[in-house]
């Protein structure tokens, strides 16, 4: 009765105070926000967010447990190195590398809070190794998680394969990692069992498997076998500084020369050990932030680790492991099929199978990366690039090495590329998030969100997070250095509009019943946390707006230049005579020489873009002076778009420079560059300028090629020079943005919707059949396809913004509307 009347109380006194009825709900608002959000940090606690590896998991947690896994074949001694410094099988499988011998790798079936499968197809090691990764929810860590790892010999493999697997498991920071089994230095039978804990995690099992009593193992041909029988588990400890503790394989062969050199020094170079037996770990367990697990086997193999947290209802058995795998394998290609269905002519099982793998590796490369950073904050007057000769001086400035260490900070993100690109880029990032925002937009956000913590106090993000020793160790030093005055095209407003679009083409429905479903669109099914999301966000939003503008502007009163306003005007820092890597259109052609009076079509489109975004979020907060201050710079770029960057004579928007005469003049390198209003969707669909740059679309002395739209134009002198990487390749990102505006201007009633209709759907199929075809061939998605062969090439598994082709195959066909092909 008490609790009643003080409930009733409450009650008179909110209808009395109407403030206090808006202040409670907006405080229970924010409780359920927090809870949202702690929910979802459980559920994506864990994965192998390290995608440099062919299978490594960790969770987001800068420093904590962190595991991996190792693999090569040990047939015989030709597939060791014959130097005296390398004596180590050479194919010995850690990271992701280009060109390493595989006939394909990645996953077949992911979803970042559930897991899923991954086969590597490792021709040159002649198996095939499948990872099973399942995520386990309960107790109040993360849940607990586990991966079936199995082998299988090729069809060329010899007979009586032999192989060796090494799991491994570390410790950064604070926290214990030890291995239980009772010490034996000839090997441990059955399962090996590991036990930690740390304040985050607190207390963890992992459990090694036996694994079946299929898997076989070489019988002993050598006195040494008696040392090491090779039908036990091989565990050892190491107590390493924890700053190089990624670097496995170096720690690998340091100690394995170690028994390599006892193992010769006692039998003789003339009576070795077989490699199986020789290039083995010494069996000896103890204190240690590193243990490592080896298991030679013959023939196909599977075993078994399982990790589970000690406040779970249960430990993780193989049995559930299997439960789990099937039943995840089951609702993927439920969920993927009513998302991402491919629509005519692309419904067919193989395109599905398809779209299913390009889904699940862009998923599957999320990461988690912490670590400091290289940046050069020194401000040199050089790098405002005012005078002629700038970027003579700009390299003198970074000559002088002014850079340092900051942080360390932390990163959530979808790489470009396992083997090449395996850490975040800034605009990568928003061309990625756009399939993912389908799938999942409580993850979208989550990314979206962890990259604009990185803001700094005046607004920049640096366009490459090389965070850390390991994610430095694939990047040239010239390369590492990230300068706050350099900006990259801003796509992560692509998909807060994505966001926008979807809250406002939301129906009142029925809430998912499967809690994992409610994770995903609660920021759509909840209009409360979608609110509290974007008024967290839209500070900093501004912030790197306001950055953009005042770091990248442009001159236009030197110059004398007509223009609707002095104001909205952008030129690239960092430019160079070969590249404007800002840009991310590196080396397309651009002005020669290099103009501090300079204007970039691209850059003005992309602040286009920006400024509509950031203006529908400010609509939806209803951030009313905000909307008026954003409508008016967006009224001034679309203007000047048109008057500044339009050349009558070449009918196409090109930049602009200064000439030898100080006088405003276009440089007009057809390509991309050229349809960069449209493509960032500038261009109304009664555009005047429209039908030409459709014209130059569809011209195949232009930009038209039966794989894709070209990048430079064939009738271009540039074309295919120098480094050829944005002067002729195909990408499937720009073409994305082609097709998504064809497909709008088709659909809508308008003075070009006859014209971009065939455009539409023979460019769309175009860019699907070439990217399935190379796909299907090679094994792998490519960075770019060559417009004259459509071969996939530079770098190899870019199941980045090549995922794009899963949102392709979901659009319209526009058939039976009576339209013939023109082309």
């Amino acid at each position: 009765m008490a609790i009643l009347r003080l409930w009733l109380v409450i009650a008179a006194v909110t209808a009395l105070n109407p403030l206090l009825g808006v202040q409670a709900a907006e405080e229970q608002a924010h409780l359920k926000a927090n809870d949202y959000e702690q929910s979802s940090n459980q559920s994506l606690l864990w994965g192998p967010y390290r995608p440099n590896l062919y299978f490594g998991v960790r969770p987001r947690i800068p420093k904590s447990l962190m595991a991996g896994l190792m693999w090569t074949k040990v047939d015989n001694f030709q597939t060791v190195q014959n130097t005296k410094t390398d004596r180590f099988p050479k194919d010995f499988r850690h990271t992701c590398e280009q060109n390493e011998g595989m006939a394909g790798y990645g996953w077949d079936e992911y979803d970042v809070r559930t897991g899923g499968k991954q086969v590597v197809h490792d021709s040159g090691n002649n198996m095939d190794v499948e990872t099973d990764f399942v995520k386990v929810p309960g107790g109040n860590h993360g849940g607990s998680w586990g991966v079936r790892i199995k082998g299988t010999p090729r069809a060329d493999a010899p007979p009586n394969h032999k192989s060796t697997v090494i799991f491994y498991a570390t410790m950064q920071g604070i926290g214990s990692l030890e291995v239980i089994n009772k010490n034996d230095e000839r090997g441990f039978k059955g399962d090996i069992h590991i036990t930690g804990s740390t304040v985050d995690l607190a207390d963890f099992d992992i459990k090694i498997t036996e694994g079946p009593s299929t898997n076989a193992h070489p019988a002993p041909r050598h006195p040494s076998a008696e040392e090491k029988p090779l039908d036990r588990t091989l565990v050892h400890s190491f107590q390493l500084n924890e700053e190089t503790l990624w670097q496995m394989k170096p720690t690998l062969f340091a100690h394995m020369k170690e028994e390599v050199d006892r193992n010769l020094d006692k039998y003789g170079a003339e009576h070795p050990s077989p490699p199986w037996q020789l290039f083995t770990i010494s069996n000896s367990v103890g204190p240690g932030n590193l243990h490592m697990v080896q298991k030679v086997f013959e023939g196909p193999f599977e075993f078994d680790v399982l990790f589970s947290s000690k406040s779970a209802p249960e430990p993780l058995t193989s049995a559930i492991l299997s439960q789990k795998i099937k039943a995840n394998s089951k609702s993927f290609s439920q969920r993927f099929s009513q998302i991402f269905a491919p629509k005519a002519p692309f419904d067919k099982s193989k395109y599905e199978q398809f779209g299913r793998s390009l889904l699940s590796n862009l998923v599957g490369g999320i990461g988690y990366f912490y670590g400091d950073s290289v940046v050069d904050r020194s401000y040199a007057p050089e790098y405002d690039e005012e005078n002629e000769g700038f970027w003579e001086e700009a390299a003198e400035a970074r000559g002088r090495k002014r850079e340092k260490l900051e942080g360390p900070t932390e990163l959530f993100t979808s790489i470009p590329s396992r083997p090449f690109f395996p850490r975040g880029f800034l605009w990568d990032e928003g061309f990625h998030l756009l399939p993912v925002a389908d799938w999942d937009m409580d993850l979208t956000l989550g990314i979206v969100k962890s990259w604009f913590n990185l803001v700094d106090e005046d607004g920049w993000i640096g366009r490459e997070q090389i965070l850390g020793a390991e994610a430095r160790s694939k990047v040239p030093a010239e390369f590492q250095v990230q300068y706050p005055h350099i900006a990259n095209p801003p796509t992560l407003f692509l998909v807060l509009e994505a966001f926008i679009d979807k809250l406002q083409a939301k129906k009142d429905g029925k809430v998912s019943a499967d809690p994992l479903n409610r994770l995903r669109n609660a920021p759509l099914d909840d209009h409360n946390l979608a609110m509290e999301y974007l008024h967290s966000i839209y500070p900093l939003l501004k912030r790197h707006y306001f950055w953009f503008r005042k770091t990248q502007w442009g001159e236009i009163k030197s110059y004398d230049r007509e223009a609707f306003s002095t104001k909205e005007a952008y030129r690239w820092r960092g430019r160079t005579p070969q590249h404007i890597l800002a840009s991310g259109l590196d080396d397309y052609p651009r002005p020669l020489p290099p103009h501090p009076g300079e204007l970039h079509v691209d850059l003005i489109s992309w602040v286009g873009m920006m400024t509509r975004s950031i203006k529908r979020i400010a609509a939806f907060l209803s951030e009313s002076d905000d909307v008026a201050q954003f409508t008016n710079f967006e009224t001034a770029i679309l203007k000047n778009i048109d008057i500044l960057h339009w050349d009558d004579k070449a009918q196409a928007f090109c930049d602009a420079t200064i000439d030898d005469y100080e006088e405003s003049i276009h440089v007009c390198h057809k390509g991309y560059i050229s349809i960069f209003p449209f493509l960032v969707g500038l261009l109304p669909i009664d555009s005047p300028r429209l039908g030409k740059i459709l014209d130059l679309i569809s011209d195949p002395e232009e930009l038209w090629s039966e794989f894709g739209l070209r990048s430079l134009s064939k009738s271009d002198p540039e074309y295919g020079t120098a480094e050829n990487y944005w002067r002729s390749p195909i990408w499937i990102n720009m073409n994305y943005l082609a097709i998504q505006r064809l497909l709008e201007i088709s659909t809508s009633k308008g003075p070009f919707q006859n014209q971009a209709r065939p455009l539409y759907k023979k460019l769309r199929e175009n860019i699907v059949d070439n990217v399935y075809a190379q796909w299907r061939d090679t094994g792998f998605a490519w960075e770019q396809y060559n417009p004259e062969t459509g071969a996939g090439q530079r770098t190899q598994h870019f199941t980045g913004w090549t995922s794009l082709v899963v949102k392709i195959m979901t659009m319209p066909s526009l058939d039976g509307d009576g339209e013939r092909d023109e082309l």
